[in-house]
């Protein structure tokens, strides 16, 4: 036992007592591990059954859409001017960058207007081949110049930054509305690294399988397991640490399929030596080994490029060149290359005029770059911003906004359903682009669903837990409480439930004694099925 309790007691930095009288909550036990995993993590080895998936689930996993988005996010603000150099305002461009332009003599043309610099010449060979498309001057009105904030709303494609649920999330949470209880046989996502992004949030759970240091997601794969509880410290401590690490590694899901997936593939080697190519040749196996996610996001960072821009862009440009060009000849080798479509996100671009850093404060508008055989060839999307007609900060005006790429991605390469994209995206409808392909169907017969008008949330007043449910339509509904563990406590709820709102106070309707803590329900409507988690005080 760890006598720390002495009213003048001192622990010592770093020791086991030190840890034991820290604050700790259920986030920080997570970043304790280091991993942020999804909504599944409390059901892995209990015995729920697994309700009937929707149509739209259906499709999107079977074998005929094998589509697979990845998303590359070059986290800090990419420098769009040099990255993709507008050879036909070259005078413009350069008047503005005297220290940090791109000689026209180390550019490769991607045609008469536009080039790349020659560092980045393995791009060269995508755009040949027919496998990167680019789109000019993405952003959005009134671009915020801020990191957290411009990631906050390209990941939930809200611009006024009050929404918390992010853009796949949202899908995913239309799609598995009974996740929390009945999760799908395989992880709808896998983030490797920017654990804090928002965009796989949904309301309630986050719809990713994610882990903050890709090394553990390689160690999931290759082992199936998480961590060693060995050698825990001998104390509260330590007691503390082994419960949450056991917990980890007994309901981490997904964990055996992953290794299935993993180990049905090699190693397609001569990957560049670098943390982006760490995170895509695992993404790689994973789709190779048939594992079915449809999205993966992987993070490159240090594009924030206020001083030393040259070198440090030279650096990083060179490394997602290199590294895009092995993971499409990776998937080619194996008959993947045309299923399978990459983007580049970043919250925002650099201003049009250098700092007297020799980089580039923050910006507005970037290009988009997109990958995969799929793309149908190359080519741009939209037209440049135009390097003299700035805002008042002396930033670009945007051409494209981000959201019709991401509507454009959903309805034309995931083949989802307009109306749920465009409820997805906060109910706002946006155009597509042409970025090469399409979709005539969803390879199913069966009715397409859509967003239904059902709503339910908890509040909390006065230690009691309340369940409102707003019901759109009068029908049969049942509500149960369930234990962390899966295990069914009491039903809430059996009946008719007229039009409107009904309020259910969770510890009157289940009649018997709750310990404080969380608990999940699930309410079941039709063949609908809904799960939340609920906290009794």
């Amino acid at each position: 036992m760890c006598d720390t309790h002495y009213k003048n007691f001192t622990p010592k930095s770093g020791s086991c007592n030190n840890q034991e009288h820290k604050k700790w909550n259920r986030r920080s036990f997570l970043q304790a591990l280091g991993i942020v995993g999804g909504g599944t993590m409390a059901f892995a080895n209990t015995a729920l059954s697994v309700s009937k998936p929707s149509p739209l689930s259906a499709a999107l996993n079977e074998s005929e859409n094998d589509r697979v988005l990845v998303i590359v996010r070059l986290k800090g603000g990419n420098d769009g001017l040099n990255t993709v150099i507008p050879i036909n305002q070259y005078d413009t461009y350069a008047n503005a960058r005297p220290n940090i332009k791109i000689p026209e003599n180390q550019l490769f043309n991607l045609n008469d207007d536009y080039g790349m610099p020659n560092y980045a010449n393995k791009f060269e060979k995508l755009w040949g081949d027919g496998q990167m498309k680019i789109v000019h001057g993405v952003g959005y009105e009134q671009s915020a110049l801020s990191h957290f904030t411009g990631s906050d709303i390209w990941a939930t494609s809200d611009v006024t930054d009050q929404e918390s649920s992010g853009w796949m999330g949202r899908y995913f949470e239309n799609l598995y509305p009974d996740y929390l209880l009945s999760p799908p046989d395989r992880p709808a996502a896998i983030q490797i690294g920017s654990s804090g992004n928002l965009i796989f949030n949904g309301d309630q759970n986050n719809f990713a399988f994610s882990v903050a240091d890709p090394r553990k997601l390689y160690e999931i794969a290759q082992n199936g397991s998480l961590y060693d509880l060995s050698n825990l410290p001998d104390c509260t401590h330590g007691e503390k640490v082994g419960y949450l690490k056991g917990v980890a590694n007994t309901t981490f899901t997904y964990a055996g399929v992953i290794n299935d997936a993993y180990e049905s593939t090699s190693d397609f080697g001569n990957y560049p030596d670098n943390r982006l190519s760490q995170q895509l040749s695992v993404v790689s196996r994973l789709i190779k080994g048939n594992l079915g996610t449809k999205v993966y996001f992987v993070t490159l960072g240090g594009f924030d490029t206020h001083n030393d821009q040259l070198n440090r862009q030279e650096e990083l440009m060179t490394q997602l060149s290199e590294t895009m060009s092995y993971f499409y000849d990776d998937l080619k080798d194996a008959g993947w290359d045309d299923k399978v479509v990459s983007m580049t996100i970043s919250e925002f671009g650099r201003r049009v005029k250098e700092n007297g850093s020799r980089g580039t404060d923050h910006g507005t508008a970037a290009p988009m770059m997109l990958f995969g055989t799929g793309l149908d060839g190359n080519g741009f999307i939209g037209d440049h911003p135009d390097l003299s007609n700035l805002n008042n900060n002396g930033n670009l005006y945007n051409t494209n906004d981000f959201r019709q790429v991401y509507a454009s991605i959903m309805k034309e390469w995931l083949c989802i359903d307009g109306n749920i994209v465009d409820q997805t995206l906060l109910g706002q409808q946006y155009d597509p682009l042409d970025l090469g392909f399409g979709c005539n169907s969803l390879g199913t017969d069966e009715e397409i669903p859509t967003f239904e008008n059902f709503g339910h949330t908890v509040t909390y007043t006065d230690n009691q837990s309340f369940l409102h449910i707003t019901n759109a339509q009068a029908g049969h509904v049942n509500v149960d409480l369930y234990s962390m563990s899966g295990q069914k406590i009491a039903n809430l709820k059996n009946e008719m439930l007229l039009e409107g709102e009904h309020v259910i106070n969770v510890k009157e309707a289940a009649q018997t004694n709750l310990s404080e803590g969380f608990y999940a329900y699930r309410i079941t409507k039709g063949k609908k099925r809904y799960s939340k988690p609920v906290m009794i005080l």
